[in-house]
């Protein structure tokens, strides 16, 4: 922990070999050094199983050869529609072992976000449980791309997991691929339009190592053990804490909190010793309000998708003991920003400084920089290791993600004279709810899916716990009955999208402002509130 920020920005430079493989580097590397060495604890109803990176090499290796012998070829897409669990980092690893590309995909999506998602990607194999199957069988005729579903039970119409992984010998040779091949597709929540497929290379794990060593203040320790409430299906959960623990060899706690609930999360930190921790704001502000046990020895936390305040810092470092250090990024380009209180003074309402290895300046409506204080778009330099490859088949939309060199993130901000990047205000349609980016574009749709809804806008309202809540404003057609129709609408969103998107209430107007192109104009609709 010697030494400037600055020092550390310039003595930075991004080094990783031409062939690489995340499955290699975060599972087999250690199999063969370690190989009797905890990976991750899986947390279940029934107690908890330890998988060593031996077991975890074995199942990957045979559940690959059991995906090849169904038909998955080199550059396919294997989705992974499962809880936090060991059976979602074997999918991974096999997948990456054959070149293919990881795709997860959220527990709680309800059918139509499924569908946009397998069909938009075209996913050649689904891997999920029984919890999950059901929404998966009734959209299979739909999705000519998929081969095959494996299923973590015995079910018709479905692979057992576990049996094929059985029953299956060891991949011989994984393949050999480059730093730059395809990895993982992780789908954005929509906040610009229909969810894009974020394609990023096997080099992006690279990416996520400098942020997390110095958020999480020197990181790995002796005796370090990591967990998140946050799923495995965001880049959050999986790249900032899941992925980069397997990669150093620190021990992964698996365990799915189907609501979040900080009593019992205490109760998970204290039993297992937990010391480092990805907490969305809004499980630290449940957590703020619950008696912290005894036995709770944490080290560290990191923390992203909305700004923490100083009171929420202090409280971290006096009653849990351990600094609550604030990151920023975006599915395309991740933990690029940090405030790591072991590293530099702490601003209070910044979101820190940009990395070592990435370079973010803001700038202007004409792409000129942006003078220190002055509101303008926070950007991103290209050549960094988490920057995305392409958006899925949409060269369109890739281009115009970047000015240049740099990559756009719509995000307003602006930064000081010592280079913290303060967050000012988001795309004007984006709704932050416990830490989720929600697009309305995708809750518009389904609403108006209903054949009473004429027109729906989505906004989000300030909510004391999870920032922002849905809500809904909806046209019926004349004649339409409003009795019962909120709770309807409100329904079916949680059960065809995802209860985390549902509106908490549903307005009925005669009609929504619009612009002269046609378009909703919801700045007004929040201006009313």
């Amino acid at each position: 922990m010697h030494g400037t920020w600055a020092d550390k920005r310039a003595d930075f430079a991004w080094h990783w070999p031409a062939h690489f493989n995340i499955a290699r580097a975060c599972c087999d590397d250690w199999a063969q050094t370690a190989p009797d060495k905890v990976a991750i604890t899986e947390i279940t109803s029934n107690g908890a199983q330890d998988w060593t990176y031996a077991a975890l090499k074995d199942a990957s290796d045979r559940l690959a050869s059991a995906f090849v012998a169904a038909g998955l070829r080199r550059g396919d897409r294997v989705a992974v529609l499962l809880p936090q669990c060991a059976a979602a980092a074997i999918t991974h690893f096999a997948a990456m072992k054959l070149g293919a590309v990881a795709l997860p995909l959220f527990t709680l999506f309800g059918e139509d976000a499924l569908l946009y998602r397998l069909a938009d990607s075209g996913a050649a194999l689904v891997v999920t449980d029984l919890e999950s199957l059901p929404k998966l069988q009734a959209i299979a005729p739909q999705l000519p791309d998929l081969k095959a579903i494996f299923c973590t039970a015995d079910a018709p119409n479905s692979h057992n997991l576990w049996h094929a992984i059985a029953a299956s010998p060891a991949l011989a040779t994984p393949v050999d691929t480059l730093a730059e091949d395809p990895a993982v597709m992780i789908y954005t929540s929509g906040t610009t339009g229909p969810p894009k497929g974020v394609l990023h290379a096997h080099r992006f794990l690279f990416g996520h190592l400098p942020c997390m060593e110095m958020t999480h203040e020197g990181f790995p320790q002796s005796g370090d053990k990591g967990w998140t409430p946050a799923d495995w299906a965001w880049i959050g959960g999986l790249m900032d804490m899941a992925m980069p623990c397997l990669y150093y060899g620190v021990p992964l706690i698996a365990h799915r909190m189907r609501k979040f609930d900080a009593t019992a999360a205490y109760a998970l930190i204290a039993k297992h010793k937990i010391r480092n921790l990805f907490l969305p704001p809004t499980a630290l502000k449940l957590m703020r309000g619950t008696p912290v046990p005894a036995g709770v020895s944490i080290r560290t936390i990191s923390s992203g998708g909305e700004s923490l305040g100083a009171e929420m810092l202090a409280w971290g470092s006096e009653t849990l003991g351990a600094p609550i250090n604030e990151l920023y990024g975006q599915t395309e380009c991740n933990l690029c920003i940090t405030q790591a209180a072991g590293f530099m003074p702490v601003k209070p309402a910044t979101m820190g400084q940009a990395l070592p290895g990435f370079n973010v300046a803001v700038f202007d409506d004409n792409g000129q920089p942006c003078a220190a204080g002055e509101l303008g778009e926070i950007c991103i330099r290209k050549g960094a290791a988490s920057m995305f490859l392409r958006y899925w088949n949409q060269p369109e939309k890739t281009a115009q993600k970047f000015r240049g060199d740099w990559l756009r993130t719509g995000d307003l901000g602006y930064a000081d004279a010592q280079g913290y990047f303060t967050f000012a205000a988001r795309d004007d349609d984006v709704i932050t709810s416990a830490g989720y980016r929600i697009g309305p574009g995708e809750i518009e749709n389904c609403l108006m899916g209903d054949p009473d809804v004429v027109m729906a806008a989505a906004i989000g309202i300030p909510d004391p716990v999870r920032t922002e809540v849905v809500r809904a404003f909806v046209v019926l057609r004349e004649g339409a009955l409003k009795d019962g129709a909120s709770e309807r609408l409100i329904e079916r969103v949680r059960r065809r999208i995802s209860p985390h998107v549902a509106p908490r209430d549903v307005i009925f107007v005669d009609a929504l402002p619009m612009t002269a192109t046609g378009k909703v104009m919801r700045r007004m609709l929040r201006d009313k509130e």
